[in-house]
C-alpha cells in the first residue's frame, strides 16, 4: 500500500483518540470537581451533622442527673431538698429486637404506675425509639414493684433509671418566698427561680460505645463516666419558728375577719435588712404546687362558669397562689404612711414634742373644691404632736405636710427609698405608683401633698414600707432588704456571705429616738389608736392604717398595723395587712380594731423567742399570765407550796403523798388565782367540754365561763385590767369545738372603747 495512502486514513483515527483523550480528562476533571464538591459539602460543610448521626449509632448516652442543692432557714432546718426517685421508660427497638410481649408489659405497667394502658401501647408504635418515657420521679416502692416485674420475664426493653425530686418538708409554709421546681428539676417561683444558677448543679454523664446491632459493649474501655456536678445550698435569713408564729396570727385572723383577698405579712430585722419573716396568705402545698389551694377553689366553684373560662380562671388563681404579695403588690399605706411625714417634719425642724394642732374635724386645701375631713367629724380640738399621732389626726398631719412642703416632702420619699425598688434579692418586686412632679409640686395645688401626708393617692408594697419603717427605728439607716445569707458548696465550703448594706441615712439618730418614743405613746397611752397592738412586758411602738382598696369593684378596705419592739432599743419590726375583711362580723373594719391585735399576739410569741426578756410594771405584775412548773412526782406539800409561791389556787385529788399528775399540763401560761388541780393517787380524766364563745365577754366573765367547763385562760393584748371596756375579740378554739377538759384557752383583749377604735386612716 501507497505510504502516503496509509498515513491518510492513520490520521483520522489519532484526531479521535486525541478527541476522546480529551473528553475523557474534561469528564474526569468535571467528575473530580463534582467529588470534592461533594467531600467538601460532607466533611466541611455538613461536618457536625455526620458526626453527630455517627455518634448517635456508634454510642449510647445515659445522664446522670445532678442533685439541687437544699435551702434551709437561718438555723438549717431543711425547707426545700432534693431526694432520689426513679423514672420508668420502654425501648421500641429492644422490645422488637427481643421479641418480648408489648401488651403485657404495657398491662402490668399501666396497673402499676396508674397509667392508661392505651398510651403506653401507642408508645411501643415508634420503632426506631430507643427511649419512650412512662412515668417520671416515681417513689422506691413502687419502682421496686417495676423492678420485681422486670426481672421476673428478664425484660430488656424496661428501664428504670435514677432521677432526683424536690421535697418541701414545711409544706406550704413561706410557700411563696421558697417557690417550686418543675418536673425538669428547673426552678419556676421564688427563691427556687432567682437563684436558680446556683441551685441546679451541672448534670453528668455516662457515654459507652454500641455495637453494629445498637446493644452496649461490654467493656470498660469503651465506657467514659463524667461525674455530675450537684449544686449549691442556700442558707436563708427566714427563721421557719417566726415564720410560724406569723402565719398562725395571720390565718386566725382571717378567719376571725372573714378577710376576703388573704394577708400579707412581714417580719424584719431592723438593724440589717435581714427578712426573718414573710407570708402571703392563703398559702398553698409546695409539693402539689398546682392544686389550688381550698379557699381560692371555693371561689372558683361559685362562678359557675363554663370549661374553657374555668380553664382561664384556674390559671389565673394558680399564678395568684404563687406570687408574693408581699413584695409584688403596690397598695395605699394609709395611716401607717403618717410615721414618715412626722419623721420628715421632726427631722427638718418644722415641728417639735411641744408643737400644738387644732383640729376641728376638716380643714380647707388650696387645690380642693371641698374640705379634707378627720376621720372623727367633731375633730380633736387642741393637741400635741404626741397626741396628734394617737389619735390618728388627719388634720394635724396635713398641717404637717403643709408645712414641709412639696419639695421637702418629696425629696425624703425619695431618701426612704419609696421611689425605687428595695433590691431584696428575690424576682417578682413590684413598683410603687405616684403621681408626676409636675401635679405634685403644683404650688396652686396642695391637695395632692394634703393626701400624701396621711398616706393615700399613691401606692407602694409591703416590702418597701417595713424597709423605711425600719430605718425610723434604727437610728435612720435605710437598709438593703435581703433573703439569702449563705451560699454554701456541696461539700460544705462557703462560697459567698450576706453583709447587711446601708443604703443611706435618711433622719439622724436623735430624730429616731423621738419618733420611737411618739410611736410607742400610739401603743401604750389609754387613747392611742394602736393600744390593742400592746403587749404585757414588752415596749410596743407602731402605728395603724386603713385605706380602700383601690381597683376593687366594691368599698373594700386594707386594714394594717406596723409596729417594732423594743421600742427603746428596737430588734425586729412587723407589718400584717388584711386585704377586705367582711362586714358581716360585726366588728368595726378598721386597722386599731383588726390589724393591731395580730401584731400585738406575733410580738407576744417572737420577741421571747428571739430572748427579750419582759419587764412588767405594777399593773402588769398584778394582771400578767404565769408560766405553769412541773410538779408532778413532787411531795403534794411541796408541789402546793411552790404553786401558791406563783399566785395560784390548789386543788388536790387523791390521798397519795406525791403528784402523779396535774391540770393543766405543764409549761403553759396560765391566768393568775386559776385553780391548778393535783392528781395524788387518783387519775386525771379525760373528760370533753363543747367549747363555747367567748366573744364580746369581759376579761372576768370569759375567765368564769371557761373555769365553770374545767378550762383555762391565757390572754394577749391589751392589759386584762383597768378599763371596762376590754373585751375578749378572738379565741383560739372555736365556738363548738370538743375540748379536753383543763386545756388552756388563748383570747386576744382588745380596748372596746368607740372613741379609739374607729378611724378608718
Amino acid at each position: 500500500m501507497d505510504i502516503k495512502k496509509k498515513r491518510k486514513i492513520l490520521k483520522p483515527n489519532a484526531q479521535i483518540i486525541r478527541r476522546t483523550l480529551v473528553l475523557m480528562v474534561a469528564c474526569g476533571i468535571v467528575a473530580f470537581a463534582v467529588l470534592v464538591a461533594q467531600l467538601y459539602k460532607i466533611q466541611i460543610q455538613s461536618h457536625d451533622l455526620y458526626q453527630s448521626e455517627a455518634v448517635e449509632q456508634q454510642v449510647r448516652e445515659t445522664t446522670i442527673n445532678a442533685s439541687r442543692g437544699t435551702i434551709y432557714d437561718a438555723n438549717m432546718q431543711v425547707l426545700a431538698m432534693s431526694a432520689s426517685v426513679d423514672t420508668v421508660y420502654i425501648s421500641p427497638v429492644e422490645m422488637l429486637k427481643y421479641e418480648e410481649d408489648s401488651s403485657l408489659i404495657a398491662l402490668r405497667l399501666s396497673e402499676i404506675l396508674g397509667v392508661s394502658y392505651e398510651s403506653i401501647m401507642a408508645k411501643w408504635e415508634d420503632t426506631k425509639s430507643w427511649y419512650k418515657t412512662v412515668a417520671v420521679k416515681i417513689e422506691k416502692d413502687v419502682a421496686d414493684q417495676i423492678r420485681a416485674f422486670k426481672n421476673e420475664y428478664d425484660f430488656k426493653s424496661v428501664h428504670i433509671v435514677e432521677d432526683t425530686k424536690r421535697y418541701y418538708p414545711f409544706s406550704g409554709l413561706a410557700a411563696q418566698v421558697v417557690g417550686f421546681v418543675g418536673t425538669d428539676n428547673n426552678g419556676l417561683y421564688g427563691m427556687e427561680n432567682y437563684y436558680e444558677s446556683f441551685l441546679r448543679g451541672v448534670n453528668g454523664r455516662i457515654v459507652r460505645a454500641t455495637t453494629s446491632d445498637g446493644t452496649d459493649m461490654l467493656f470498660t474501655k469503651y465506657e467514659n463516666y463524667y461525674d455530675a456536678v450537684d449544686g449549691n445550698s442556700l442558707v436563708l435569713t427566714l427563721d421557719s419558728t417566726i415564720q410560724y408564729y406569723l402565719e398562725k396570727h395571720m390565718e386566725q385572723a382571717i378567719r376571725d375577719y372573714n378577710v376576703k383577698n388573704g394577708a400579707m405579712g412581714i417580719v424584719m430585722d431592723v438593724n440589717t435588712g435581714a427578712v426573718l419573716g414573710m407570708a402571703t396568705l392563703p398559702d398553698y402545698d409546695l409539693n402539689n404546687y398546682s392544686v389550688l389551694n381550698e379557699e381560692d377553689k371555693a371561689k372558683l366553684m361559685e362562678l359557675d362558669l363554663e370549661e374553657e373560662a374555668y380553664q382561664k380562671a384556674l390559671n389565673d388563681a394558680l399564678f395568684g397562689q404563687w406570687k408574693n404579695r408581699a413584695i409584688a403588690d403596690s397598695y395605699e399605706p394609709g395611716s401607717t404612711f403618717k410615721i414618715i411625714t412626722l419623721s420628715a417634719a421632726l427631722e427638718d425642724g418644722i415641728v417639735n414634742e411641744s408643737s400644738d394642732f387644732y383640729c376641728g374635724g376638716s380643714m380647707e386645701v388650696k387645690g380642693r373644691t371641698d374640705p379634707l375631713k378627720c376621720w372623727k367629724s367633731i375633730g380633736h380640738g387642741s393637741q400635741t404632736l404626741a397626741k396628734a399621732a394617737q389619735h390618728s389626726c388627719n388634720v394635724a398631719f396635713v398641717t404637717i405636710g403643709l408645712r414641709l412642703g412639696a419639695e421637702r416632702f418629696y425629696d425624703y420619699i425619695r431618701a426612704f427609698g419609696f421611689m425605687d425598688a428595695t433590691g431584696v434579692d428575690m424576682g417578682g418586686e413590684g413598683e410603687p405608683i405616684w403621681w408626676k412632679d409636675s401635679v405634685f409640686k403644683n404650688p396652686d395645688n396642695l391637695s395632692s401633698l394634703a393626701a400624701a401626708s396621711f398616706g393615700q393617692t399613691f401606692n407602694i408594697t409591703p416590702l418597701q414600707l417595713v424597709t423605711a419603717v425600719s430605718a425610723v427605728a434604727n437610728g435612720g439607716y435605710l437598709m438593703e432588704p435581703y433573703v439569702v445569707q449563705k451560699i454554701i458548696s456541696p461539700n460544705g465550703d462557703v462560697l459567698k456571705t450576706a453583709e447587711p448594706v446601708v443604703v443611706r441615712q435618711v433622719i439622724s439618730e436623735e430624730t429616731s429616738e423621738k419618733v420611737c418614743a411618739i410611736l410607742e405613746s400610739v401603743v401604750a397611752d389609754k387613747e392611742g389608736t394602736g393600744k390593742n397592738a400592746y403587749v404585757d412586758g414588752y415596749r410596743i411602738a407602731g402605728k395603724t392604717g386603713t385605706s380602700e382598696n383601690i381597683g376593687q369593684d366594691t368599698d373594700e378596705y386594707i386594714v394594717s398595723f406596723v409596729g417594732f419592739a423594743p421600742a427603746d432599743d428596737p430588734k425586729i419590726a412587723v407589718l400584717v395587712l388584711l386585704d377586705s375583711p367582711s362586714r358581716d362580723t360585726d366588728i368595726y373594719i378598721s386597722g386599731g380594731r383588726m390589724a393591731a391585735p395580730v401584731v400585738g399576739n406575733i410580738f407576744a410569741d417572737v420577741l421571747p423567742y428571739i430572748g427579750v426578756e419582759p419587764v412588767y410594771n405594777n399593773a402588769e405584775n398584778a394582771s400578767t399570765d404565769v408560766l405553769l412548773p412541773n410538779v408532778k412526782n413532787l411531795d403534794v406539800e411541796e408541789a402546793k407550796k411552790t404553786l401558791k409561791a406563783l399566785g395560784f389556787e390548789v386543788k388536790v385529788e387523791g390521798s397519795d403523798a406525791t403528784v402523779n399528775d396535774q391540770i393543766p399540763m405543764a409549761n403553759v401560761y396560765v391566768a393568775q388565782g386559776s385553780t391548778i388541780i393535783l392528781y395524788a393517787g387518783e387519775e386525771r380524766p379525760a373528760d370533753k367540754v363543747i367549747m363555747p364563745s367567748l366573744l364580746n365577754m369581759s376579761y372576768t366573765d370569759a375567765k368564769s365561763r371557761l373555769n365553770a367547763l374545767g378550762l383555762y385562760i391565757r390572754s394577749t393584748g391589751v392589759s386584762s385590767s383597768g378599763l371596762d371596756t376590754i373585751i375578749v375579740q378572738r379565741q383560739d378554739v372555736e365556738e363548738g369545738t370538743e375540748i379536753t377538759v383543763g386545756s388552756v384557752i388563748q383570747v386576744t383583749l382588745i380596748d372596746n372603747n368607740s372613741t379609739i377604735l374607729e378611724s378608718a386612716t
